[in-house]
């Protein structure tokens, strides 16, 4: 039953960055993001809801997977560091892409979650493979929204 409550946990939370951030992506969906240049590739508005809603669900079962090897080894402690950190990271690309309207800003940062998802992954690996691999599609697409951020900045210079 303690695993099951660390895996609700794990999920439950990972899920709540993603909708705290939703205020900041919702009210500027419609109006500013609409005004932007985007690239040919840029995907349909109504794709994003649910592809967070999947990966922030893969990240809990991820780290979930960490931490019921306990807590008190410091190795699994670094590697819950760095998956907070890049949680971080991922929330506050929200805030500066759409709440501050900042696509540059936001580029900066999500170069940095990049570096910090890499970074979780490679602890992760040393603990579980399951963990690690858990986090492959989330990397996949923080890459493609990399590429999209970027090439947003470059359009609406």
């Amino acid at each position: 039953m303690r695993d099951f409550s660390k895996l609700i946990i794990s999920v439950t939370v990972c899920e709540l960055i993603g909708l705290l951030s939703t205020p900041f992506t919702i009210s500027s969906i419609p109006t500013w993001y609409a005004g932007l240049i985007k690239p040919f590739f840029s995907p349909p508005n109504w794709i994003f809801a649910p592809v967070w809603t999947t990966l922030y669900f893969l990240m809990g079962v991820s780290v979930y997977l960490i931490w019921r090897k306990g807590i008190e080894n410091k190795e699994i402690k670094i590697a819950i560091y760095y998956f907070i950190t890049q949680l971080f990271f991922n929330f506050f690309w929200s805030i500066f892409f759409f709440g501050l309207r900042l696509p540059l800003v936001a580029f900066i940062d999500i170069i940095v979650l990049l570096a910090a998802i890499v970074l979780t992954m490679m602890k992760f690996y040393k603990i579980s493979k399951v963990s690690l691999y858990l986090l492959i599609p989330y990397l996949l697409w923080v890459s493609f929204a990399t590429i999209l951020n970027m090439s947003i900045v470059l359009l609406n210079r």
